[in-house]
């Protein structure tokens, strides 16, 4: 028996990702028609073994999560829980604290995946590598290739050619140590908590030694590091490289992460690509009385689109949106419930829940993706301002409940929710 984990995070995180987080939490933002951690459930359900599936996050209840895990259940048959942290612990600290709730059942081993994370999951081949390599490989992290310079931005694993074991790990090191990066998705047996156990233990020592009498400041003591907060990448994985119990399974599959807005529509770009072999029939095609579809487009079974529109390539369409006569869109996400009116077109931007696009308005803006020249380059998430404090070019949101007027340009911009649009923006964050 197996079980999955997925790392959902809190409310904390998130801020590259706004306006579109603060209406939904981010794991439930949807790409390629469904929400982000439903390709993680999805992935997970094909493996035969897996018998349930954690959530883990400091994000309170609310409705749209147990909607959707409900949801989830009843589709993919499978136990799915979420377990609510009382503080952010780190990505191994969730691990830790609900740790008997994870070996309820004597799982043989357990995934672990971050849910910022997307790709064409590999679980299968990761759990025979797994195995492959007995009962002393404690874990392996799937790994994937980056450019020299990219590879400073993730967790750097050097690996033994021969038997794939990890021999040193480092997380965003200053100078390059390899260009076999982290994907943040691993595979796990229980013995990994003996490790959790020692690093944790060291915290509580390090935590009751940290603060003495000499260190006081206006009669108060200096912030204690939280000992409850464990992380993969450096408490862990960091101590076990070399140990000859940690190994690394390479991808050559899609793989992203998943920061930003702009991200979103990356992803949403590869998932699509996905669905041609594995879910072609989420796919729209051409036909009579049907709009023109370039490419791969999801059109949501609600939505209502006109046969004169053009969509695609890389569209995705959602609940209940109306898209009106001549209306042309390209490497877009349309939310729920969203109206493009009439001949307005939408290129590079995500459309925000209910919001209206009035006839003739032109929305778009600059995608950034990976440099298609260099072999293993992954996509790079930009600072939203420059060095002189100006908004870098990026794809256009528009946030929830925004009326955009007829006959107007809005590039590289971002709209937060609930706003009357009156003019053209270009290069703006309105507020």
């Amino acid at each position: 028996m197996l079980k999955a984990i997925i790392l959902v995070g809190g409310p904390m995180k998130g801020t590259r990702f706004r306006p579109l987080s603060l209406e939904l939490p981010k794991p439930l933002f949807p790409v390629a028609g469904f929400p982000i951690i439903y390709h993680h459930i999805e992935a997970c359900s094909k493996v035969p073994e897996v018998r349930e599936i954690l959530v883990i996050g400091f994000y309170q209840p609310n409705d749209a999560l147990n909607k959707f895990i409900m949801q989830a259940q009843l589709e993919f048959q499978i136990q799915i829980r979420y377990l609510q942290e009382y503080t952010a612990l780190g990505t191994a600290g969730g691990l830790y604290h609900f740790r008997d709730q994870i070996l309820t059942g004597s799982p043989e081993m357990f995934f672990v995946m971050n849910a910022d994370v997307c790709g064409d999951f590999p679980l299968v081949e990761m759990l025979r590598f797994q195995r492959e390599h007995g009962p002393e490989a404690y874990g392996t992290i799937l790994g994937t290739e980056a450019t020299r310079q990219q590879s400073l931005l993730y967790g750097c694993m050097v690996e033994n050619k021969d038997t794939h074991e990890i021999l040193h790990y480092a997380e965003k090191p200053e100078t390059f140590v390899s260009t076999t990066i982290n994907c943040g998705i691993y595979l796990f047996t229980p013995n990994i908590f003996k490790i959790l156990e020692v690093t944790f233990k060291k915290n509580l020592e390090d935590n009751y030694n940290y603060c003495d009498m000499n260190t006081r400041y206006s009669g108060f003591d200096y912030l204690t590091p939280s000992k409850e907060v464990i992380r993969l990448e450096q408490d862990i994985f960091i101590p076990m490289a070399g140990s000859g119990t940690l190994f690394v399974y390479s991808t050559s599959r899609f793989w992203s992460q998943i920061k930003s807005a702009g991200a979103a529509v990356y992803a949403n770009r590869h998932y699509l690509a996905i669905y041609r072999d594995k879910h072609p029939e989420r796919l729209a095609k051409n036909g009579e009385g049907l709009p023109k579809i370039i490419g791969d487009v999801f059109i949501h079974p609600t939505a209502i689109v006109h046969p004169t529109a053009v969509l695609g390539p890389n569209v995705t369409i959602g609940k209940g949106v109306t898209v009106g006569e001549g209306v042309r869109v390209r490497e877009t996400i349309i939310l729920e419930g969203a109206t493009l009116q009439a001949h307005c077109c939408i290129l590079h931007s995500i459309v925000g829940w209910h919001s209206t696009v009035g006839v003739w308005t032109r929305i778009e803006g600059t995608p950034n993706d990976p440099n298609p020249n260099k072999p293993f380059a992954k996509l790079e998430i930009p600072c939203m301002f420059s060095d002189d404090g100006k908004l870098n070019p990026s794809i256009t949101v528009i946030g929830s409940n925004v009326q955009v007027p007829p006959e107007v340009i809005i590039l590289n911009s971002i709209v937060l929710p609930h706003k009357d649009l009156n003019g053209c923006y270009k290069n703006q964050i309105i507020l």
